[in-house]
């Protein structure tokens, strides 16, 4: 039930227009990313960052820049200096005139993980080009067109944490399955039987909604759910999805309209990298009773609320109480940003029990905004604590429940961290005539 990661994978690829900013227009784009940053970040103090003297030493280097790649690399070794996420640069135009925009259109419909040294598929995705080609979970991935995969693992900065070593990992192997719609991409799978086999899979259009907020890529948002049985003959309704965009929210209110029955709902976020965080009250509200806290976003001048606002009736408007039963979050290393904020709070509050790997640990809202040469600025301006004030941004969401993934379940068709929610809940549901 891994989530897909359509969200990460789009931002990799910006929009592309046929212009390109020289002379002054470079200097005038760095001096205005410097200053929006200086003027938004929620910490007076930039992160301990002194922030003049930043501007002060790469200046020159803005201005000596004669095309639009050597500017942005000036720009993001900038915003790298305050060692915090959601400061990026989504590029407008090629680095340089000689450079093709990267089609990232096609998918091979798999998903993959580092598992210590090793890139295992975590997901196939039903019905895909992999799947009829009869790629398996837990396959190990050699070689992707001929490039062994060890080589992009093997260009990790060693230092990194475990956590940002899986992102890394994954976006540097997600650049190599990905290509033009209709493209083969040949892999070469290791398959834990002492073989490897070559797979030629024909990339296909990311499934989903095509939904898209102001200048960014077009996202591709999906909704699943389904009727789980568990171990103890109990029901649960497990719903999974990929992005926080408000095509989200009618789809899954329909699912706990059709699973509400259920002992117990597990919702899978697995893959999930974040979205508009505003959403969190409203999916909180199909389990939170009350307008809780779920968390608070400090700016630099404000705070606000993130409270739970509770649904009150079904889709066709019948009245119902919000679900009361057991409620797990699945979470892994790729569960960022708004994903973050709403496990953290809704495990801060007691509401749910998370089970799988450590998050991210990049969860600052931010902002975007066209810089003077079109390129699209993405800054953090707030910070998020949960009610119990844990601050996430470097840390992630702690699971309640360590399911680390292991290559031998994933071989086996087994998913330990759904196993292990599903466990929960049949310890943990309510008991009535008859039940076991």
């Amino acid at each position: 039930m891994t989530r897909r990661r359509i969200l990460a994978a789009t931002l990799c690829a910006a929009l592309v227009l046929p212009v390109f900013a020289t002379g002054p227009a470079l200097v005038d784009t760095f001096d205005a990313a410097w200053r929006i940053v200086r003027d938004s970040h929620f910490d007076p103090n930039m992160n301990g960052v002194d922030w003049n003297a930043v501007r002060t030493e790469l200046r020159p280097r803005a201005q000596a820049a004669t095309t639009a790649g050597e500017l942005r690399a000036v720009i993001r070794e900038m915003l790298g200096r305050l060692g915090q996420s959601h400061f990026a640069l989504l590029p407008a135009t090629p680095d340089s005139p000689r450079d093709r925009p990267v089609d990232i259109s096609g998918d091979p419909g798999i998903d993959v993980r580092l598992v210590g040294k090793d890139v295992l598929v975590t997901h196939v995705d039903p019905s895909s080009p992999a799947d009829t080609a009869g790629v398996r979970m837990g396959w190990r991935v050699v070689s992707v067109d001929a490039l062994p995969i060890s080589s992009a693992i093997d260009t990790l900065e060693p230092s990194l944490p475990d956590r940002l070593r899986v992102v890394e990992a994954w976006r540097a192997i997600e650049t190599r399955l990905r290509g033009p719609a209709g493209s083969t991409a040949t892999i070469v799978f290791d398959t834990g039987a002492g073989r490897n086999v070559t797979v030629d899979i024909v990339r296909q259009e990311a499934p989903g909604q095509p939904v898209t907020i102001g200048n960014l890529p077009t996202m591709y948002v999906q909704v699943t759910s389904e009727k789980r049985a568990t171990p103890a003959g109990g029901t649960a309704g497990v719903i999974g999805f990929n992005v926080w965009m408000p095509a989200v929210d009618a789809r899954f209110e329909q699912a706990m309209d059709q699973l509400r029955g259920s002992d117990g709902i597990v919702i899978d976020l697995r893959g999930n990298p974040g979205g508009l965080a505003a959403m969190i009250r409203g999916i909180s509200g199909h389990f939170v009773a009350d307008r809780k806290s779920l968390g608070v976003m400090k700016t630099r001048d404000s705070e606000l609320t993130f409270a739970a606002n509770p649904r009150l009736v079904t889709a066709d408007g019948q009245r119902v109480e919000p679900f009361a039963g057991p409620v797990a979050l699945l979470l892994d290393g790729l569960s960022g940003s708004a994903t973050e904020c709403f496990a953290g709070g809704m495990q801060s509050i007691g509401r749910a029990r998370v089970f799988g790997q450590v998050s991210m640990g990049q969860a600052l809202p931010a902002l975007f905004d066209t810089l003077p040469n079109g390129d699209l600025l993405i800054h953090a301006y707030g910070d998020f604590v949960t009610p119990d004030g844990t601050r996430l941004e470097g840390r992630g969401v702690i699971p309640d429940e360590a399911v680390p993934l292991r290559r031998e379940d994933l071989l086996a068709g087994r998913d330990a961290p759904l196993d292990a929610a599903l466990a929960w809940i049949d310890q943990n549901r309510k008991k009535g005539p008859g039940t076991p």
